[in-house]
């Protein structure tokens, strides 16, 4: 029996759409001992696993200190307080594993353009 068959996961409204390329920013909450914190961690999501369902999860690296520090999410879990998109990154993979490889100005992805609405011309008339 598949987990999606017996775990039908309700879409959280706290996340938001958001792919490979996007810089995230995750708060998660953290337990230590007996008390309870939550944390933030910002970074690029390299890959998208397993669709939506109550097994997807997602990768999320950043640069600190210049050593590359990757997290894996769970998508579904009550742990992340909050999931923000702070940038829509534009390209052409589903996972960005190569950014493993380069560091600096090489490692920066494009930031996606705008979508424009086209202009309606009789509203902007009186």
């Amino acid at each position: 029996m598949d987990a999606a068959q017996l775990v039908k996961p309700e879409n959280s409204p706290q996340l938001p759409d958001f792919g490979a390329g996007d810089t995230v920013r995750v708060n998660f909450r953290i337990r230590e001992g007996d008390r309870e914190r939550v944390q933030a961690f910002q970074g690029v999501v390299i890959r998208r696993q397993n669709g939506t369902g109550p097994a997807a999860n997602f990768t999320v690296r950043r640069i600190t200190g210049g050593i590359g520090i990757e997290r894996i999410f769970p998508l579904h879990s009550p742990l992340i307080d909050s999931l923000e998109v702070t940038r829509q990154g534009s390209v052409r993979r589903a996972k960005l594993y190569y950014l493993r490889g380069l560091q600096g100005r090489a490692a920066r992805i494009k930031e996606k353009a705008l979508v424009r609405r086209p202009r309606n011309p009789a509203q902007g008339q009186s």
